[in-house]
């Protein structure tokens, strides 16, 4: 076994999953192949110390014990699905409910529940794959899926690819929690955050969304210029009452154009953390709902808002909104998409 993959446990079945670490001078990066999910990404604070800047468990039992979706990659549809089913070419799919009547991240049993298989493996990088077969989850077609992790330049990005041999529908993320003052420091609401997007897509209870495309001007949603997470997060805002804090869809763009899209700093760490995507949106996720999850990393406790996400994604129920950017993947035809996390040292929040 290559120096950088070490045995992390063994599921129910017998199969053996992985854990594979990536180095990239101060940082470092520990990937799970259950669920490809990061486990641990050790970044250096403004004073040199190496921060644990990720949500995570110590044992593949308290990974499958889970249900945050800690740190893994989600799909086939991260996000929800309205009321368990959509249509494409005129047949209607079913999927699994698995939040209340809607479909969420995948289903029952989504990519971050499966062992992926390592087919490359260097100091820097690892490429993941997985193959989801025809009706999985309600979903249609074989798709054959890659995921490829580097760690470099001081950045952390996500490759995804994927080939179907039908018509389907695709959307992958990733859901690591992030806390830039350290994974066990406590709650994030007094990190900042700054979101460069004008819009976002109201929802409804249950978090589907409406359809409309709504302006953040004059609402907590707008996050344009950089803010503590917490300042406006209990404001009587209808929207973050229904999701008990931040847990919306913010509109990048309209088109697969590469754009650096937010940056989050935390002023104890010094650590600031710049993220892009060509994907046309994201989830802000505040983790409103952690608690409750098994002890963290070294019996770190973990309760709600003690980590955040950036989910880059179609929009949620895309499948079910004609005029949201289309997520269908054509059969033979190769998805790619590439999200970037970069980090580095800054005085404040300022800069994006």
């Amino acid at each position: 076994m290559e120096e950088n993959r070490t045995a992390f446990g063994r599921m129910p079945d017998g199969a053996q999953v992985d854990q594979i670490t990536l180095r990239d001078g101060a940082m470092m990066c520990r990937i799970l192949t259950y669920g490809g999910a990061v486990r641990s990404l050790i970044v250096p604070d403004r004073d040199g110390n190496p921060v644990d800047v990720a949500l995570g468990f110590d044992t593949l039992e308290d990974y499958m014990a889970q249900d945050k979706y800690m740190g893994a990659l989600v799909g086939r549809y991260a996000n929800r699905i309205g009321g368990a089913k959509f249509t494409l070419n005129g047949v209607e799919y079913p999927l699994y409910a698995n939040d209340g009547p809607n479909s969420l991240h995948g289903g029952q049993a989504g990519f971050d529940k499966r062992v992926w298989t390592v087919e490359a493996l260097t100091d820097s990088s690892v490429t993941l794959s997985l193959v989801s077969p025809d009706g999985e989850e309600g979903y249609p077609g074989t798709l054959k899926v890659q995921v490829t992790y580097t760690l470099s330049d001081g950045a952390l990005s996500i490759q995804y690819r994927a080939v179907c041999d039908r018509d389907t529908v695709f959307n992958p993320t990733n859901h690591t929690y992030f806390n830039l003052s350290g994974h066990d420091s406590g709650s994030v609401e007094g990190q900042y955050i700054q979101l460069n997007a004008s819009r976002y897509t109201p929802t409804v209870p249950g978090s589907i969304p409406t359809g409309e495309i709504a302006p953040v001007d004059g609402t907590p949603m707008d996050l344009r210029a950089a803010q503590p997470i917490g300042a406006h997060i209990g404001d009587p805002f209808e929207q973050l009452s229904l999701a008990a804090g931040y847990d919306h869809n913010w509109v990048l763009a309209y088109n697969r154009s590469t754009k650096k899209f937010a940056r989050a700093w935390s002023p104890d760490t010094g650590i600031a953390m710049d993220v892009s995507t060509d994907l046309p949106g994201v989830q802000f996720y505040t983790g409103n709902f952690i608690q409750g999850c098994p002890s963290g990393k070294g019996g770190a406790v973990y309760g709600n808002r003690h980590g955040f996400c950036l989910e880059t994604q179609f929009f949620p129920d895309t499948p079910n909104k004609p005029g949201f950017p289309s997520c269908v993947l054509r059969a033979g035809e190769q998805f790619t998409s590439k999200t970037s996390c970069g980090f580095g040292i800054a005085d404040s929040a300022e800069g994006l």
